[in-house]
């Protein structure tokens, strides 16, 4: 009999993950299905287990608050997501006591154990230190002074073996009400681990919040921080914007600037502008309907806060290693999306011959997988290290029996095409769409939901930024053929970076013959590919080469500003019907779609 274990995850990014025998047999998140960004309660996603299974062994959720908290079925008043496994059949329906179900677990309570797990047993380490970087975490409520106080997780470190032997040394932990900074050991024993550890508590902001709070300021939802990211560059050192963190009263951890940053647990947090003049922004400024990110006070901050965040991941990565004398390093959280910080870390690491894997579903999304794979660990005991890491395309395989149904609902055409007519369409300065396979996990686009481009125009970036209805600041990622990824690109001792989480600099002369996809700061976010990796893909962009003498791609996601990638089939003829995008090129049944004139 194989085990199936699927694992959930709650909030935003939620999502499902669903193990056969270890293996992972999907991953994919709400949105996809939904097609509203950021969605939680995966509930479309759930009933797709059916596709694969009508029985589950253990249903594994996670969040960041019980799954009590998530609502009641009329009635029966099981928790949602018990309610809806009962009903689909998918767990034994004759079970009343719905809060103690034997095949619902509720791991709620571990969210950064949960992520540390995702990186740990997808990174194929023997053993690891985990450093999760996060917004706000699993809420813990602790005594301070004879006072119950409601925290966060911030940052935290685990010591990780297998095969479930992931353990807490050490939280950063945040409170929205002021409070007394302080330290203390704590029994591990609600995690389930043996022994203590060390807890640091205070009411300031951490690193992911610091990062909000900037976000916010810039003009942004707190979640979108990958465009603050993007603004940094345009920034510079401003010596009157201050420092983020600082050490707190001479203890040993540091926190953020609480007179520029207000946490405002467990959303969001703001920057106090009012405190410093050089924050200021002029009168009747947003009256005129004037770009926020135009001001240099933005763009510093911007600046400030990649500087100062990026060096603090640092020191936490070191302070793990110096606890654990593991150099083995997995790095996860929502701050683990930030390919220009993890970039910065690979020299100074480097040196110290410590060894790093980034988690590439480092969102919550891959809490899903995260509990997954470690309840599937608790329960056999299996000590086998699966190639996880190894492939991203954990979505559905597309159909295509429908696909002139969609072309006439849709109002386009359809003809044949092969590789070489893509590339004459790209040198021809269109962008193409391109659909095949299973959707990556994650959110970054690798060859299978890709916008293409030919990098070599110079005005590229602003033409596909209109397109795709973004920011004028939003840089691009590039895909290269990992046979010649050394001699474009500064890897600072990678073989390869097959899943676009590095924002590396150019060798030398390579900027002006790519300038589309190169960024302010002369950086690039590249993607590896090799053939077995994918095929379609590789042999479209040795194509490319062939014709152009360039081994690159312009490739971004499939998707419209503020919209998830696209999922289905039916999602990409509409996003063409519903955007300048004019063709989409499917090289699994050698078509391409155009839009009729």
């Amino acid at each position: 009999m194989s085990l199936w274990i699927a694992g959930i995850t709650r909030g935003h990014n939620g999502g499902v993950c669903l193990l056969k025998d270890g293996e992972v047999v999907f991953s994919i998140e709400e949105e996809r299905l939904s097609r509203r960004k950021y969605d939680g309660g995966p509930l479309a996603a759930m009933t797709k287990i059916l596709d694969y299974t009508d029985k589950l062994d253990y249903l594994v959720i996670a969040h960041t608050t019980p799954v009590d908290d998530a609502g009641r079925i009329d009635f029966t008043y099981d928790n949602m997501y018990t309610g809806l496994a009962r009903k689909l059949g998918l767990i034994d329906q004759h079970v009343h006591d719905h809060d103690e179900h034997p095949q619902v677990i509720d791991l709620s309570s571990v969210h950064h154990k949960l992520h540390a797990a995702c990186a740990f047993y997808r990174s194929g380490f023997e053993s690891a230190t985990a450093v999760i970087v996060d917004g706000a975490g699993t809420f813990i409520p602790i005594a301070v002074n004879n006072n119950q106080v409601m925290t966060w997780e911030l940052e935290s470190i685990f010591s990780c073996e297998y095969p479930d032997n992931i353990v807490t040394l050490y939280k950063h932990q945040g409170a929205r009400d002021p409070i007394p900074g302080v330290k203390m050991l704590m029994d591990s024993a609600k995690y389930g681990e043996p022994g203590k550890h060390e807890v640091c508590i205070d009411d300031t902001a951490g690193i992911v919040k610091s990062y909000e709070a900037v976000t916010d300021y810039c003009g942004f939802s707190f979640i979108e921080a990958g465009k603050t990211m993007g603004l940094s560059p345009y920034g510079k050192e401003n010596p009157n914007i201050p420092k983020f963190f600082s050490d707190y009263g001479g203890k040993l951890w540091r926190t953020s600037n609480r007179n520029m940053v207000i946490p405002q647990y467990p959303n969001g947090a703001l920057i106090n502008g009012n405190n410093y003049a050089e924050l200021e922004t002029p009168d009747d400024f947003f009256a005129d309907g004037n770009d926020v990110t135009m001001l240099d006070n933005r763009r510093d901050l911007a600046y400030r806060i990649q500087q100062d965040s990026q060096e603090e991941v640092l020191r936490l990565i070191f302070k793990a290693v110096e606890m654990t004398g593991n150099k083995n390093v997995v790095l996860s959280g929502g701050y683990g999306l930030n390919c220009v910080a993890n970039y910065y870390y690979l020299d100074k690491l480097n040196e110290q011959g410590i060894k790093l894997y980034v988690e590439p579903i480092s969102s919550d999304a891959g809490t899903a997988m995260g509990a997954a794979l470690f309840y599937h660990h608790v329960v056999t005991r299996n000590t086998k290290k699966y190639d996880y890491a190894d492939s991203l395309y954990l979505g559905f395989e597309p159909k295509y029996d429908n696909v002139e149904n969609l072309v006439e609902k849709y109002d386009a055409h359809i003809q044949d095409a092969q590789d070489k007519d893509i590339v004459k369409l790209l040198r021809e300065k269109n962008i193409v769409a391109l659909f095949q396979g299973k959707a990556e996990a994650g959110p970054r686009a690798l060859g299978n939901r890709s916008l293409l481009f030919d990098p070599s125009f110079e005005d590229g970036k602003d033409w596909v930024n209109r397109v795709k209805r973004r920011e004028y600041f939003r840089p691009f990622a590039g895909t290269i053929l990992l046979d010649h990824a050394h001699e474009w690109f500064d890897l600072r001792g990678m073989d390869e970076t097959p899943h676009m989480m590095y924002a590396v600099n150019c060798q030398e002369g390579v900027e002006e013959k790519i300038p589309s996809i190169i960024h302010v700061d002369g950086s690039c976010r590249i993607q590896t590919v090799t053939e077995k990796q994918n095929k379609n893909y590789y042999n479209l962009i040795k194509e490319f080469y062939k014709q152009t003498n360039i081994p690159i791609v312009f490739n971004t996601s499939f998707n419209l500003g503020g919209e998830p990638l696209v999922e289905s089939l039916d999602d990409a003829i509409r996003t063409l019907y519903n955007s300048d995008i004019e063709y989409l090129y499917l090289p699994e049944i050698d078509k391409l779609v155009t839009l009729k004139n």
